[in-house]
Formats: structure tokens, C-alpha cells, sequence
């Protein structure tokens, strides 16, 4: 699974520290996720898409057992 965490933190002007704050975790967790090293649970997920005012369809993006982006 990528995501596009980076992308929507940026454009909503958040450091990793703001967002990680803001979901309850270290900053370390979000920079894991921003480059695809850690999943993050179900709940987590549903917080940084609120906290970046999207759905997740958009925070991630599924990959097929290839490796190739669906969406």
C-alpha cells in the first residue's frame, strides 16, 4: 500500500511533528508511513485523513502482489 500522506500534509502547510501531534503519535510513526515502512492501523489511518480533511480512498493508494498501483 503507498500513500499520499506527504502530499495532502504539505498542501494543508503541516510538519510531520503538527500531524503526529494532532493523530497521537510520534513523529518517527508518521515519517514510517510517509515512506511506506509501517502500515498504520485502521484507526490511525481514519486520523490522519481527518486531520488532512480527506477520505482515505484518497490518503492510499493499494498496490497489486506485482507491485503496481490500483486507482
Amino acid at each position: 500500500m503507498e500513500n499520499r500522506i506527504k502530499e495532502y500534509r504539505e498542501k494543508n502547510g503541516l510538519s510531520q511533528g503538527k500531524l503526529a501531534e494532532l493523530c497521537n503519535v510520534s513523529r518517527q510513526t508518521i515519517n514510517a508511513i510517509e515512506n511506506n515502512k509501517y502500515d498504520p492501523s485502521l484507526q490511525l489511518a481514519f486520523d490522519i485523513a481527518k486531520n488532512l480533511r480527506v477520505v482515505m480512498e484518497d490518503l492510499f493508494i493499494p498496490l497489486d502482489k506485482g507491485g503496481k498501483k490500483h486507482g
